[in-house]
């Protein structure tokens, strides 16, 4: 005895039919098959400029995160703010980078099937997998810092930190 799953059971109806067109001969009535790329195939690697400033933003972004992601560890607070909050602000906006870059790289993965293009010299596909290595250790050094003080810093410089 044969057990058929009702899938593989309807698939074996479907392929045993053949239908017949003319009484001295039969044949089967099916389309080829077209396969349609979804990429679109282009001579810049895709987007150009956007993809250079997603490059210069995670390669400068990463770091930045790393040095703030250390300071948070070993003192418990992020950067100081520096002359006029430049410091800061350059902190604040690495994170939203990342965030942006791994947005950017999950909407791609859902629409096409894969991640973010190489780019050039494979740089875009560095700073997508950075950009992840980024959000895991966020999420550690956060957590760490949630289990040993009960919370994280602000987005602000507080008195605690840098009264």
């Amino acid at each position: 005895m044969l057990l058929l799953s009702p899938s593989s059971a309807s698939l074996l109806s479907l392929q045993s039919h053949s239908y017949h067109v003319d009484s001295s001969r039969s044949r089967r009535l099916h389309q080829p098959l077209k396969v349609a790329g979804m990429a679109k195939e282009t001579t810049d690697g895709g987007n150009g400029i956007v993809e250079k400033v997603a490059i210069a933003g995670g390669l400068v972004s990463t770091p930045v995160i790393a040095w703030s992601l250390y300071t948070l560890k070993t003192t418990g607070c992020g950067l100081p703010p520096g002359p006029g909050g430049s410091i800061g602000a350059l902190e604040g906006v690495s994170y939203l980078a990342v965030v942006g870059i791994i947005g950017w790289s999950l909407y791609t993965k859902a629409k096409t099937g894969s991640g973010l293009p190489g780019g050039p010299s494979g740089l875009l596909g560095a700073v997508e997998g950075l950009s992840y290595l980024s959000l895991l250790a966020i999420l550690v050094v956060f957590g760490l810092q949630f289990l040993d003080k009960g919370s994280i810093p602000g987005p602000l410089p507080s008195d605690q930190c840098f009264g």
